[in-house]
């Protein structure tokens, strides 16, 4: 039996490459995490960006607690089995009345990872609705694999080199609105973009790459992860610590080191000689 997912759900996802709406975080837990994200933007004059909303888990409490939570957990366990790691992370934040948008792309290509397991488990922070551009999906879309993605920055996009799947346009797919304390989880593969934030909240979400123990890095450098639950028996990837205290300096040194690693993929020769065909995503 699942631990968290109905038998449905788990069906839904092999099916339609995602589930929605899963409640993970009390009302207490989303006003406590969203209100230590926003005191560190005011201490520091500015909404989190680069590099601390890649890979927060390492620098930040509010988000260490959630790549750990026990319902999270409990659901990702659930389509990939015990063994789990952290593989990276986002944070997603859409200012209220803005534009700020996604192609239409998929995370696997961009993530150098072999087989294709990782999920993402978007947690709300906010309500994502249709109004404040929640992710739009093509159910079923994971089965075709690697897409072909090409390069289209523009000032709001917010997939930093602009990757996304032609073809597509904003009228398509199925909207995944997400209340404040759910989650949805997407399949690696599965298309997904999202549109502008025409609410009157900002739009906050963390989004969590989790990838089981036996999945290997496929790039030219090894990047590091997190082990969150089980055991790692493969030892794939350079081993990440759990955050001890926010913000140190032993925490951001590991935050840079963590990210430097994953960088170095996406640096690399074969990241560039793939990146127009085959790569989507984010630092």
């Amino acid at each position: 039996m699942p631990r968290k997912l109905t038998d449905q759900a788990v069906a839904k996802y092999a099916r339609d490459g995602y589930c929605d709406a899963i409640p993970v975080l009390s009302p207490t837990e989303v006003a406590r995490y969203r209100a230590e994200l926003e005191a560190w933007e005011r201490s520091v004059g500015h909404p989190l960006g680069w590099p601390e909303k890649s890979k927060s888990y390492l620098l930040f409490d509010w988000a260490d607690q959630i790549v750990h939570h026990p319902a999270v957990l409990d659901a990702v366990e659930d389509l990939i089995g015990p063994d789990i790691l952290v593989y990276h992370s986002t944070t997603w934040i859409k200012e209220p009345n803005t534009e700020a948008y996604t192609l239409w792309h998929q995370d696997g290509p961009y993530f150098f990872l072999d087989p294709a397991l990782h999920v993402t488990a978007w947690v709300a922070l906010s309500d994502a609705t249709v109004e404040a551009g929640c992710i739009h999906v093509l159910p079923g879309s994971h089965h075709q694999g690697p897409l072909r993605h090409e390069d289209a920055p523009g000032p709001n996009n917010m997939i930093k080199r602009g990757q996304g799947i032609p073809g597509y346009d904003h009228e398509t797919g199925v909207p995944v609105p997400v209340m404040a304390g759910q989650m949805s989880l997407h399949h690696t593969n599965l298309l997904h973009t999202s549109r502008g934030n025409h609410s009157k909240d900002r739009r906050i979400g963390f989004g969590i790459s989790y990838i089981p123990t036996s999945v290997r890095p496929t790039g030219r450098s090894i990047p590091s992860a997190l082990l969150v639950r089980g055991t790692d028996r493969f030892g794939h990837f350079g081993a990440e610590q759990r955050l001890g205290a926010a913000m140190s300096e032993a925490a951001v040194a590991a935050h840079a080191e963590a990210n430097a690693r994953f960088r170095a993929l996406q640096d690399s020769p074969s990241y560039s000689r793939r990146g127009r065909d085959s790569l989507a995503g984010v630092a």
